[in-house]
């Protein structure tokens, strides 16, 4: 007897807060990237979006809350001072990191 099983990858692309440069893209794509389940990720500053592959929808979810986390809340969702406080150290934390990697 043999099982299959097919694994699906589906792609979203979500609208989120506070990206404002190439360090806040930085941190994003490093901090999904380090998710289980979350590949090709890709960050458009001027659209401020982030497009990735998951392929369970806990990973989606696992994303999202990562994104608030980071201070990137999803468009529609509360964008608190405390939010927009932890983007700028995520941006900041990206710049640096974009800077010693160069």
């Amino acid at each position: 007897m043999y099982f299959c099983i097919h694994f699906f990858k589906m792609r979203t692309t979500l609208q989120i807060q506070n990206l404002k440069c190439g360090g806040c893209a930085a941190t994003i794509r490093k901090g999904l990237e380090q998710l289980n389940g979350i590949s090709a990720v890709h960050v458009d500053n001027d659209q401020s979006t982030v497009s990735f592959t998951y392929n369970k929808e806990a990973n989606y979810y696992a994303a999202q809350k990562k994104l608030t986390h980071l201070g990137y809340p999803l468009i529609e969702d509360d964008n608190s001072l405390l939010t927009k406080a932890r983007s700028y150290v995520s941006c900041a934390v990206g710049r640096v990191k974009q800077n010693n990697e160069t």
